[in-house]
């Protein structure tokens, strides 16, 4: 493991997420909320919590996965001046599908750590209701639809859906298993609502004179016999249904980090320090083994084992994700997840990388622990980890 708090260590001063909405065109709460518009909200908000001058902040980086629509033409970038922050800040839009948010961190933490930068909100954001999954395939041209069919036929891609499907089936993983882990992520975020663990780190959103400060896909009275009685999506006698599958959704998060020698020339307090961090490929057929390879991966790199992490946030894209990296790692399961994942509160591709980070740092201060550790399927079979240590 590196040596704490170096100059050039890269920390946590803050870290704020918007409420989740349902990515519904009617039914969502920010329908009718641009996703440039819940970004900036979230820029306000964590360098209004952190106290930090936006004239310090050299870059901003965001992950979003669809890029087009209204989310095309550098959102990090407009985002920022839409809320009239200063123009002399650089801005980024980087996209790894699931953990684009993820991945900002990293990218940020890679540059403060090579002294390029001394402050930078690394970010994510991204409005299914209004850019779905399946955005891009209308803009395609012949061209690319012909070069999509050929990276088919090399590799014989599933789509996620089936990929969870395979997943349950070689972990052995049961559709009751599957729908008791679900409802349980609705219960466990339904408790964290009620004593206050999420509103501390939810930054509330105007929502066209609005305010939305609560998440609005988790449903208390989940169970898993009501679970039970739905169909599943993917195959016809399959276990993967939208209730044991994480939600479509709305939302954005920001998180900013310094050095630490910025953080104490500038008077702001850190709250963690980024340990490691790891972005690798896995079988893209398979593709939903990355949280597996890349926590394997960074507790080898930092000779730990699973039972030194206190905060564990793997994202909920399917039960069979979080259940399959169970199965290998065997953790205390009262320390994953535990106020709830993206079954209950919802999966805003770009952003759930930093919002994960936001809960993990919360989580760690909460329980007075002291490392935690953030990890994320992605599309195209990459995985995604990062291991933070509370200061």
């Amino acid at each position: 493991m590196r040596a704490p708090d170096t100059a050039q260590d890269a920390v946590i001063v803050d870290a704020v997420r918007s409420p989740v909405g349902r990515g519904h065109a009617e039914k969502g709460v920010f329908r009718d909320v641009h996703p440039a518009d819940l970004l900036g909200q979230c820029y306000q908000g964590v360098l209004a919590r952190a106290g930090a001058d936006p004239l310090a902040i050299d870059n901003v980086i965001t992950g979003c996965a669809n890029q087009i629509a209204e989310q095309s033409s550098g959102i990090a970038r407009s985002a920022w001046l839409q809320k009239g922050l200063p123009a002399t800040t650089g801005a980024t839009t980087v996209d790894i599908r699931c953990g684009s948010g993820q991945q900002a961190a990293h990218f940020a933490t890679s540059s403060i750590r090579a002294g390029i930068d001394r402050a930078v909100i690394a970010a994510g954001v991204e409005h299914m209701g209004r850019n779905g999954f399946r955005v891009n395939q209308g803009s395609q041209e012949q061209w690319g639809r012909a070069f999509t069919a050929e990276l088919h036929s090399r590799y014989g891609l599933v789509s996620q859906g089936e990929a969870a499907e395979r997943l349950a089936d070689a972990y052995r993983i049961s559709r009751a298993e599957m729908d008791e882990f679900s409802a349980l992520s609705h219960q466990r975020a339904a408790a964290a609502a009620r004593d206050g663990h999420l509103g501390r780190e939810i930054h509330p959103i105007d929502a066209d004179g609005v305010k939305v400060d609560a998440d609005q896909g988790i449903r208390p009275g989940s169970t898993p016999e009501a679970l039970a009685a739905l169909k599943p999506v993917f195959a016809r006698d399959g276990k993967v249904t939208a209730g044991n599958s994480s939600q479509i959704s709305d939302g954005a998060a920001a998180v900013l980090l310094t050095s630490a020698q910025f953080a104490r020339d500038t008077g702001l307090r850190p709250r963690a320090r980024v340990v490691d961090q790891v972005v690798l490929g896995v079988d893209p057929v398979e593709m939903l083994t990355g949280p597996i390879a890349a926590t394997r991966r960074i507790l080898e790199r930092n000779g730990m084992s699973i039972s030194d992490i206190d905060a564990i946030e793997i994202n909920e894209a399917f039960a069979s994700v979080v259940l399959a990296w169970q199965r290998e790692f065997r953790p205390d399961m009262d320390r994953v997840n535990s106020w709830g994942g993206a079954i209950a509160i919802g999966h805003p591709l770009g952003a759930t990388g930093a919002r994960l980070l936001t809960t993990v740092v919360n989580r760690l201060e909460i329980t007075d622990s002291r490392f935690g550790l953030v990890t994320i399927c992605c599309g195209g079979g990459l995985g995604t980890a990062m291991l933070i240590e509370r200061l």
